[in-house]
């Protein structure tokens, strides 16, 4: 086993090389990299589905497209390789420090392609749907609340795309489409409804992840972090990664960086084609730093808190509804970073111990988002 995960983990930067240099040639002989409505007009190609897919890793951060995806991954090897040996230049520790790195993105991957299998046929519809969410979801918190092994990885994967998958796309399908609601609220209550029927069922059929390999305790006799304003902006940039279970500083450049080139290529090719990915960058960022200054208190007692929330819902769907100027960014970033980290909290402190708390998080995105971007357009006077 331990021959196989180091094979793993070799594996995984050359296959996103490999991905990356495929995609930058075939776009390259093409002329111009394909902007996004050209890419869903052409989903029954297989290329464009592979970039479909692929987008789907960096969908969480509203950014879908392959190139932030790709650096995404990028960033989180290189973190976890710095991890592994104990490198300070590595930032915070990939995945809390649990070196469970490979298992989640194995994990998370193979309920991504599963999804796809089963569900795919759904964006023959021509509509969005919301293929990314066993990526960012079940599977991964599985990995981290279990622990390691192709049992617990596989059963992650099995229910991330037969439960978290059908649930979001009847959540977004029959829910926010004909009350003309945003869709993050579909995809995360999806989330959070078929993980809590996931997580009672791994509670009845213990043997599902009774041979997992236990999580190692992070390192006791790391220097404890002065929360100063270094680590205010590494904290902030650690947040744009947070949500698919790495929150790392270099996962986030990768996803940053990626997004900037994607967006330099051809700039109607992320962020679905609406030309608003500046206020949206700008809007994430500003949450998240008033956030993590104004619940600095809440980060030295606890070691942890969910100021990465509004980037991952509030503000990308505000500015998208709204529009991106300043007043409609800056309002959704306050209003966000305020509401939507103590609600998380407050809905994770109630759940029974058998369930990961990044349950609270999504059910925390979906009650924020229905309640600040009617809340943004009518203090804006509609945004755009």
């Amino acid at each position: 086993m331990k021959t196989l995960l180091c094979s793993n983990r070799q594996a995984a930067p050359v296959l996103t090389f490999g991905c990356l240099l495929v995609l930058l040639s075939v776009s390259l002989a093409h002329g111009q990299w394909p902007d996004y409505p050209q890419l869903a007009a052409t989903l029954d190609q297989p290329l464009s589905r592979l970039r479909w897919i692929i987008g789907d890793i960096s969908e969480v951060a509203f950014y879908k497209h392959e190139l932030p995806a790709l650096g995404l991954l990028l960033g989180a090897c290189l973190a976890h390789w710095a991890h592994l040996r104990g490198y300070r230049w590595q930032g915070f520790a990939v995945c809390y420090g649990s070196g469970l790195w490979p298992w989640v993105f194995i994990s998370s991957l193979l309920g991504l392609l599963l999804s796809h299998a089963l569900w795919g046929w759904t964006l023959a519809s021509g509509s969005w749907q919301p293929t990314f969410v066993a990526f960012v979801s079940l599977p991964a918190a599985m990995v981290l609340l279990f622990g390691a092994g192709w049992q617990v990885a596989i059963s992650g994967a099995l229910l991330g795309a037969l439960l978290v998958t059908p649930a979001s796309l009847l959540m977004v399908n029959f829910l926010c489409y004909p009350l003309q609601l945003p869709v993050v609220v579909g995809n995360v209550s999806g989330m959070a409804l078929a993980s809590l029927a996931a997580f009672m069922l791994c509670r009845r059929f213990p043997s599902w992840v009774r041979h997992a390999h236990r999580p190692a305790a992070p390192d006791a006799m790391a220097a404890p972090p002065d929360y100063g304003t270094v680590w205010t902006l590494r904290r902030v940039l650690a947040d744009f990664s947070e949500a698919p279970f790495f929150g790392n500083e270099l996962a986030s450049l990768g996803l940053l960086l990626g997004v900037l080139l994607a967006y330099l290529l051809a700039p109607a090719a992320p962020a679905y084609g609406s030309l608003l990915l500046g206020p949206m960058v700008a809007g994430q960022a500003l949450a998240s730093l008033f956030g993590v200054v104004f619940w600095r208190r809440q980060w030295q007692a606890r070691g942890w808190y969910p100021t990465y929330i509004p980037i991952v819902s509030i503000v990308p769907a505000t500015v998208l509804t709204h529009g991106g100027n300043w007043q409609v960014v800056v309002a959704s970033a306050v209003l966000g970073a305020l509401m939507a980290p103590p609600l998380a909290v407050a809905i994770t402190q109630r759940l029974p111990a058998y369930m990961h708390g990044y349950i609270g998080n999504v059910l925390s995105m979906a009650i924020s988002t229905l309640v600040i971007v009617p809340l943004v357009g009518v203090l804006t006077g509609g945004g755009a």
